[in-house]
This record gives C-alpha cells, sequence and structure tokens, in this order.
C-alpha cells in the first residue's frame, strides 16, 4: 500500500542579480521578486515530501508484516495495526505542514495579480499572464491532491482499526482494500497533473525572465522521489 507521490517543487533561483522591492524597481522586477518569494515558501513542502515518503514506506513494511500473520497471532496484529496509526498520524501532520507551504507560496505568488495589469510590453505580459494561468491551475491540482491524499489516509486508519478487532469479517476487509485502491488511483491522477503544471509552470517562468530581460541563473534541483 505505499504511495510513491513523486511530488516536484518549483526551481530554484540562483541570483546574478539581487533585485529589491522599493519604488525604484521595475514592474518585471517586483514580480520577479513576488515569484521568488513563491519560491522560498515551498521549501517547507520539500522537506516535508521527505518525511512523508519515510513514513509511507514504513507503514509499508508493517503491512507486509501483517499479511504474512494468521489469526493465531493477532495480538501482534493489533500491535502492528498500533504502530501503522502512529505513522498515519505523523503522514497526517506533514501534509497539514506541506499544505500550509502551498498557501504561503499561493499568497505570495498572488501578489502578482495587479502587477501583471501594469505590464507594457506586449509579450512580456502575454508570458506573466500565461504563467498565473499555469500557477493557479497547479495551486488548484495541489488543492485536489491534498483532498484526495487526506481521504486515502482516513481509509487507512479505518484498515487498521478494523485490523484490531479479532471477529473481522473477510468480506468488510475486502471492501476497505478495495476502497483505499481506487483511492490511490485518484491521488495518483491528482498528482501527475500537478506535476504537469509544475513543469509547465517551471519553463514559463523561464520564458518569463528571458521575455523581460532578468538576468537570473537558474538552478534546478527538483527531484523526483
Amino acid at each position: 500500500m505505499l504511495l510513491k507521490r513523486q511530488l516536484l517543487s518549483i526551481l530554484s533561483i540562483g541570483f546574478i542579480i539581487v533585485l529589491s522591492a522599493c519604488s525604484g524597481a521595475s514592474t518585471e522586477e517586483k514580480i520577479h521578486n513576488h515569484l521568488e518569494e513563491a519560491v522560498s515558501a515551498e521549501t517547507g513542502f520539500e522537506e516535508q515530501q521527505k518525511d512523508i515518503t519515510d513514513l509511507e514506506k514504513q507503514e509499508q513494511k508493517i503491512y507486509g508484516e501483517i499479511i504474512k500473520l494468521g489469526m493465531e497471532e493477532f495480538d501482534e496484529i493489533k500491535e502492528l495495526s498500533q504502530q501503522a496509526l502512529k505513522s498515519i498520524d505523523k503522514r497526517s501532520e506533514a501534509i497539514k505542514l506541506e499544505k500550509e507551504s502551498i498557501d504561503e507560496s499561493q499568497e505570495a505568488f498572488n501578489e502578482t495579480d495587479s502587477l501583471i495589469d501594469k505590464l507594457e510590453e506586449k509579450e512580456v505580459k502575454a508570458k506573466a499572464e500565461q504563467l498565473q494561468k499555469v500557477m493557479n491551475d497547479r495551486f488548484k491540482a495541489y488543492g485536489t491532491l491534498y483532498k484526495v491524499y487526506s481521504k486515502s489516509l482516513e481509509q487507512e486508519k479505518d484498515l487498521y482499526g478494523m485490523l484490531q478487532k479479532e471477529e473481522l469479517e473477510q468480506e468488510e476487509l475486502t471492501e476497505q482494500i478495495t476502497a483505499i485502491n481506487e483511492s490511490y488511483e485518484q491521488v495518483l491522477k491528482a498528482n501527475d497533473q500537478f506535476n504537469e503544471d509544475t513543469n509547465a509552470y517551471n519553463d514559463l517562468k523561464k520564458e518569463f525572465y528571458d521575455a523581460a530581460d532578468i538576468n537570473v541563473t537558474f538552478a534546478d534541483n527538483t527531484e523526483k522521489k
């Protein structure tokens, strides 16, 4: 039941020049600053991904041990199920922290809305509007991912709760596992959309900086997990 999410983050930027948000900065420079604030806000997002992946692996190991046991070893099944529940609680907290990071990123990115309207150069404005749309799509995709992932966590908690019942019916267990598998399909679909939007955003941000003649060095530190 291990879910390998393969989440991606925004590209980090290595500065060649440091642009301040002072009143003398151009509109393009101000947009640049807010885009990089959004990148910085997702640092916590990246950190939580590792914790979540490690917990998923831990739960996969526990589940593998449980399915090897028979009902004559019920006490051990119960103990392992309780361990899994504690791990899921930790994963729930991690996904909440991850979402907070994304929310902060969205708040920073939204500061570009009024600035994009002020852009005068046609090509630059067109790139900025494309960037705006794709990033908003990305935030929406994450919202969907968070929703379905949280649902799968609740279903897993129900599963491990069931496994602590000595009189558990096989039909009930099978139905729960089927429901979890269906949720995973939704998670993977939402995850793919999030990754697609992330990649599109990364490409468009480069194009926007080129069009706006903003001189930065891109350091691609995205990592597939």
